[in-house]
Order: C-alpha cells, then structure tokens, then sequence
C-alpha cells in the first residue's frame, strides 16, 4: 500500500514523505532527502570547480586560451614560412613558364583558386571587369590581360605581389590595394595561380628562356 505523504515543513525520519505547507498557483513541493549519490556527485563537483579554479587562475599549471591561440597562430605561421622557403628554393621563372605553366594539372589547379579568389577584383578573364548586360563594370583590381605590369612583370615577381601584396609604396588602384594572400593561400597555391595567368597570356613570357 502506497503511504500517503503527510504536510509539514521537513521530513523527520527516513523514508518519510512530507508534502510541505506552502503552495503557489496550485504546485506543491515534496521535502525529500536527495540520494546520498546524487550529494556525492553535486558536492564532489562543487570541491573539483574550487581546485581547478585554484589551479587554473593561481598557479601556471594551465594555459589560458589566449596562450593556446598564440601558440597555434606561430606554429602556423612558422610552418607557412617553411613552407615558402621550400617552394621559393625550387623556383624561378623559367621552371614558373617552362614546367608550371605547361602542366595541364598545374593550370587546372591554378584555375580553381584563381576562380575562387581572385575574380571579385580581376575578372574572370582576367580584364578587371564585369559584364552585366551589354556594359562592363569595372572590378576594384587591375587588368591582367593589357601587357602592362605596374609592379614588374616577371613571374616570380608576380609571385612576390599575390604573397606579399600591393607594396607598401602602391597608393591601390582606385583607392583599392591587392590584400597579402600568403595568409589565405600556400605558396603552391600561389604558384599555380601565377601558372595559370602565365597560360592564359603567354605573349608575356616568352621571352624568358628555358634552363
């Protein structure tokens, strides 16, 4: 037979069910002794969040996030550096024109993250425009396919300008400078897209000579 619980404040003895006296809105709230595992894990879980505060906040035990983060970004960026000083010690122009530019996989590659990138500001076609309708709209970058070349236009020296970006002297084509995509791409990435604009315009190059 199930025992009915009794009203009151408290439970006096174990086991008893005490319906307390108050009530509000029609809820009435039972005063039971919780599960000595259940005060086990709230009091254990009360003692664990003061020792790892202490150990976390006052004492150099633990990194904090902002340690974690800046340890991360040099890494990556060390590993970016490597990365660059490797690509850059297999390179020069002529392997740029004369392997690079010739592999289909290379170009294809280049295409992609050229598609990906660097549209917004050069065009698709690489004019710097944008066609909309029967006008073309000018894109914030400088045309790649007019045979001029601000910068220089030896392919390393392309290579240098997508790394590095405009130079710190460019006043931007419109107000509007090339952002240091050797942050966002490899520089195998960046070598396949200098392959790439090399195939699409190679009157430009050929004058450079085969190794």
């Amino acid at each position: 037979m199930n025992q009915q619980p009794k009203r009151g404040d408290f439970a006096k003895e174990k086991g008893e069910i005490v319906l307390r006296e108050h009530e509000y809105d029609g809820i009435q709230e039972y005063d039971q002794k919780l599960p000595n595992w259940w005060l086990f894990t709230f009091y254990g879980a009360i003692v664990w969040f003061v020792v790892l505060w202490v150990l976390y906040y006052q004492t150099n035990l633990f990194k904090d996030s902002h340690q974690l983060v800046k340890e991360q970004i040099t890494a990556i960026q060390k590993a970016k550096s490597a990365e660059l000083e490797k690509t850059l010690a297999s390179l020069n122009d002529s392997k740029l024109v004369h392997e690079w530019a010739t592999n289909a996989q290379v170009i294809a590659a280049g295409e992609a993250t050229f598609l990906t990138y660097c549209t917004p500001c050069h065009g698709a076609d690489l004019s710097a425009t944008l066609t909309a309708g029967t006008m073309k709209v000018p894109l914030p970058g400088l045309p790649l396919n007019d045979h001029q070349w601000k910068f220089g236009g030896k392919p390393m020296r392309i290579f240098q300008l997508i790394n590095e970006g405009s130079p710190p002297e460019s006043t931007g084509h419109n107000g509007a400078k090339m952002q240091v995509w050797g942050q966002t791409l490899s520089p195998k990435q960046i070598a396949e897209v200098v392959s790439y604009i090399i195939s699409k315009i190679p009157e430009d190059f050929k004058d450079i000579p085969a190794n």
